[in-house]
């Protein structure tokens, strides 16, 4: 018998009794739905998980100068030209300490700092601490070498310029008896909440009207999550070869070992699921196709009868067996991916559906149709024409 004849009495043996195929294929949709659904949905929610722990800075990483080192050892000025060197870095950038007080205006106590620090800052600061611009704007490779500061959250609250409004005059604060424009104001900045309590002015313009040296306080370092212990070991050996212990690297985050803890137990998690649901859909297949074998004792024995072998009745049961796993795989899958992506966007969670358990929706029903049809297949086969056709 060639294989579409086959193909074809396999698929006639499932539109005679459409009801009882329907409500098998159902079976098997949900058994594969399930899996699906109990993989994606875990999954969907440890993406969410991850996205907040990575908001916790878990590839990051800060060099600053020991203080207790005498004589002191402030950081090179090279410092972030040489981290950046590292591969796996991927941001690098720098803030330094002015020692300079800032007031409200000329009026007010000029040793009264308000708890403020008055930091220079690089103008590639931003987006490798993932901070972000409330009102205003960030300095310029122009605004860099003028009298201009943007102000931290807390900063800007303490010095009463809580928003910078276009068209009314700009507001001003005073660094070292000198004027300075204020052009920005930062939102809150969880990663580094000394920022939000710092001015920070140009890199060009510190040196130029602060008496700045050049030399930074703080390093903020980005790297490769991967690579993240292996940045840190090479650090402070990179940032100061000469002087490496006057330099202290911060551990990485509480966060990244969360992080991995949970990423390792939903892997253990999906892989259980997984088996336990093709294991339930395989024996839904397996018991389908035994019913089927007795229900239909009468059509064995009358094609027996008529010559077919039973190699050709073993083809036929377990290619009807493989056709109504795969259309059960195929809609349980379909029905799967909407219920996760259904409930992922209720919870307003990223979809992510493992890819092994989206192959396994249709390849691993087929895998189980053909396991669970091998016996019904093989008992079929057994049944001589007389013992078929005695139960007419």
């Amino acid at each position: 018998m060639r294989p579409l004849d086959l193909f074809g009495l396999g698929l006639l043996g499932l539109r005679t009794r459409p009801a009882r195929a329907a409500l098998s294929g159902l079976g098997i949709a949900i058994g594969i739905a399930t899996m699906l659904v109990v993989t994606g949905i875990p999954a969907s929610s440890q993406a969410a998980l991850v996205e907040e722990l990575d908001a916790l800075g878990t590839n990051a990483l800060q060099a600053v100068a020991r203080p207790d080192v005498e004589p002191p050892a402030p950081l090179p000025e090279s410092a972030v030209e040489m981290v950046r060197r590292i591969g796996p870095v991927t941001a690098v950038s720098a803030v330094a300490n002015t020692h300079t007080l800032v007031r409200r205006n000329d009026r007010t106590d000029p040793a009264d700092g308000l708890g403020l620090t008055v930091l220079a800052s690089r103008l590639d600061l931003l987006p490798t601490i993932d901070a972000r611009i409330r009102r205003g704007r960030w300095l310029t490779p122009a605004t860099e070498r003028f009298p201009a500061v943007v102000l931290g959250s807390v900063a800007a609250s303490r010095l009463g310029i809580t928003d910078l409004i276009p068209g009314r005059p700009t507001p001003q604060v005073v660094i070292a008896d000198r004027g300075f424009t204020v052009v920005g104001i930062l939102a809150t900045t969880p990663l580094s909440p000394d920022i939000d309590r710092s001015v920070l002015v140009g890199w060009p313009a510190a040196e130029a009207h602060l008496d700045f040296d050049g030399s930074p306080t703080v390093l903020y370092v980005q790297c490769d999550e991967p690579q993240l212990e292996a940045v840190r070991a090479v650090l402070a050996e990179t940032v100061s070869p000469e002087r490496p212990g006057a330099v202290v690297v911060t551990r990485p985050s509480d966060a990244l070992a969360a992080k991995r803890a949970t990423e390792s137990s939903f892997s253990v998690l999906f892989l259980a699921l997984a088996v336990v649901a093709l294991v339930i859909g395989g024996i839904g297949v397996a018991n389908t196709m035994v019913v089927s074998v007795l229900e239909r004792r009468s059509e064995i024995g009358l094609r027996r009868a008529l010559g077919a072998t039973r190699g050709q009745i073993r083809g036929q049961f377990l290619t009807e067996s493989v056709l109504l796993a795969t259309a059960g795989g195929l809609g349980g899958t379909t029905l799967g991916l909407l219920a996760t992506l259904g409930y992922a966007r209720w919870q307003d969670w990223p979809l992510v559906v493992p890819a092994e358990a989206a192959l396994a929706g249709v390849g691993g029903a087929v895998v189980i149709g053909v396991l669970a049809g091998v016996y019904p297949c093989v008992r079929a086969a057994r049944l001589t024409p007389t013992q078929a056709l005695a139960t007419v």
